[in-house]
């Protein structure tokens, strides 16, 4: 294991992200919370400022990565296997969600931070890409407008779900989950739906086809 003195910028980024939370809860997404995890780690604090010359918002998102990474190695492809498609994604969306149950300030603290305006298009791009990889994680190969929408409607899920959780007093996070399994059932009524609809429009008789015979009738 390579020792924080001797880390690459991209490394040292990699290990100070998960001690991160911990120090946002108290002093915000800035540079004190960086230099307090830094001294966690044990390496400068300039140092660590030039691995997260993005900021804030860097900072956060590579928390958000973190925690992505936990979630893949806590789901080898034999333990995803043996769940539905419903349960998987309830499964890691609930993980996502443990693994940051111990730093719910500093999650409202960071998506202060990326609803401000110059951090908008940067949250947009961190929910799509947590979205993306519970679904590619899940087994989703889908590369037709089904990629897109899946991924779009997740977001929304998951969106409205973290607000939930954020204020969930509740024992074992039940009203989070209760929440959760809902707006899943929903999505899985509407993809049900969806693939009944595709299979009907197969089903109707095509206008080129019809013009075609008009215009070239049988012999």
């Amino acid at each position: 294991m390579v020792r924080p003195s001797e880390m690459n910028l991209d490394e040292l980024r990699a290990a100070l992200a998960p001690l991160l939370p911990g120090h946002a809860a108290f002093d915000g997404w800035s540079d004190a919370a960086l230099a307090m995890a830094a001294n966690e780690l044990g390496v400068p604090a300039e140092r660590a400022r030039l691995a997260y010359r993005d900021g804030a918002a860097g900072m956060i998102g590579a928390w958000f990565d973190a925690v992505d990474t936990a979630m893949l190695a806590a789901f080898p492809r034999e333990r995803i296997a043996a769940m539905r498609i419903r349960e998987r994604i309830r499964a890691l969306v609930l993980y996502r969600l443990e693994a940051m149950r111990p730093h719910r300030e500093a999650l409202r603290r960071a998506l202060a931070v990326l609803a401000m305006p110059q951090n908008v298009l940067r949250a947009g791009q961190l929910a799509w890409r947590a979205a993306d990889r519970i679904w590619r994680l899940a087994g989703d190969t889908a590369t037709d407008f089904n990629h897109y929408s899946k991924r779009a409607i997740l977001v929304g899920v998951y969106g409205s779900t973290i607000l939930v959780f954020l204020d969930d007093a509740s024992e074992d996070l039940a009203d989070t989950r209760a929440f959760l399994g809902r707006r899943i059932d929903d999505v899985m009524r509407f993809e049900k739906f969806k693939a009944s609809w595709r299979g009907t429009r197969e089903r109707l008789p095509s206008p080129s086809r019809f013009l075609g015979r008009l215009r070239y009738p049988p012999s």
